[in-house]
């Protein structure tokens, strides 16, 4: 499917989101267009408070500061992901909300590891891995703890943790209105047939005012009603049961994305005065290099760094400095060593010029392991050096 195909219509109004299907082939088809669509943006409701004992832990990052400095560092973990694993890879995932540590023990079994007790929310990514429960667990499981938030490094490790299987209440779906839609062949098939597509997902295209895309996001294709349209002619509204709320954008990116509606950004720092979430949002609309050209290489490029205070800005402003304003070049360190491997538009060997570079060295100074010798910032530094990049900081 090209999206060019679809992104005009005769309606005095623009096409502002396809709606489209990924089949088997793997490429995208065409279900529909729309003018708008109502309840996209959201922030996702907390969960209930509980407490879960985290037991046989060997804490790392953050996590052992709190815990070794309990009256100098703060108490709270903020958003935290668990996985339990076994030899042949992840089975089930959570997500704890909010985290916040209650008190901490050595652990009784072996007292070179602790037993945490934490206040959290407690989210279950059964779409994911569905199923979990005490009887489908691995039989010799592994308690991966890792944070959620932007820096994204690993906390630890856990033999068990008390609580975390305990049944809980189904969050309820937020649903998702298509307004002004004219529905393709696929689309019309669905409507009259909606039952064969409730545990299906699709993928809304969000356009911007020249008809590119700007922006994805998923949802089920689960069709709770379908009227005319308030927009009136031969359109309809079509209401999704489920807009994907789990990856919902916040609230706050609207403006990101009414930004990124005018057109792909041509000037620099755009997101410097968003704070570390709108970063990130910022960060899920840009787009890597449209390729067709061989990767440059040597030359000088220069790296803003006024504004690098968080991770999300390292990336904003590493791909602004090496391919322009909006593109992508990662947005963690697995992703910038991918990047420099080619077909990102750039290729080592070259020169950058870090410029404010203590401002960064402050704010990625934390390690992604317990007692890792590198901060961030250094193994960011690190990784680009080898890659063949020069690397000045000023």
């Amino acid at each position: 499917m090209r999206v060019e195909d679809h992104a005009t219509w005769d309606q005095i109004f623009p096409v502002r989101y396809l709606l489209t299907r990924q089949g088997a082939d793997l490429e995208s088809d065409f279900w529909g267009r729309c003018a708008d669509v109502e309840g996209l943006f959201a922030d996702q409701v907390p969960p209930p408070r509980e407490l879960l004992t985290l037991r046989g832990c060997t804490p790392a990052g953050p996590w052992h500061d709190v815990l070794a400095f309990p009256d100098e560092a703060t108490r709270s973990l903020g958003n935290m992901d668990v996985d339990i694993s076994d030899e042949k890879g992840p089975q089930f995932a959570w997500t704890l909300v909010d985290t916040v540590v209650i008190s901490h023990s050595p652990n009784a079994t072996d007292p070179d590891l602790v037993d945490v007790i934490v206040g959290t929310g407690v989210i279950q990514h059964s779409e994911v891995w569905p199923g979990a429960g005490p009887g489908t667990m691995p039989a010799v499981p592994r308690f991966a703890v890792a944070e959620k938030d932007y820096r994204g490094g690993p906390i630890g490790e856990c033999h068990s943790i008390d609580g975390l299987l305990a049944p809980r209440k189904a969050r309820l779906d937020i649903p998702l209105q298509l307004i002004g839609c004219e529905p393709g062949e696929r689309l019309l098939a669905a409507l009259h047939n909606p039952q064969a597509w409730t545990q299906e997902w699709g993928v809304l295209v969000a356009l911007d005012r020249f008809g590119r895309e700007m922006g994805s996001h998923w949802v089920r294709l689960e069709i709770a009603n379908v009227s005319a349209s308030v927009l009136g002619g031969s359109l309809i509204d079509i209401t999704l049961a489920d807009g994907g709320d789990d990856d919902r954008p916040s609230l706050g990116a609207r403006r990101i994305w009414e930004t990124w509606y005018q057109g792909f950004p041509t000037t620099p720092n755009q997101w410097a005065s968003l704070d570390t979430r709108g970063r990130a949002e910022w960060l899920a609309l840009i787009r890597p290099h449209p390729g067709g050209e061989p990767d440059r290489t040597g030359g000088t490029h220069h790296l803003e760094g006024r504004f690098i205070t968080d991770k999300p800005g390292l990336y904003c402003a590493l791909g602004e400095a090496l391919i322009g304003p909006g593109r992508w070049f990662g947005r963690g360190l697995d992703d910038l060593n991918d990047c420099l491997g080619g077909q990102r538009g750039v290729i080592g060997p070259f020169t950058l010029i870090w410029h404010d570079a203590d401002i960064a060295r402050h704010a990625l100074n934390f390690t992604l392991e317990h007692g890792g010798k590198l901060t961030y910032f250094e193994e960011a530094v690190q990784l680009l050096e080898s890659r063949g990049v020069t690397v000045i900081l000023r």
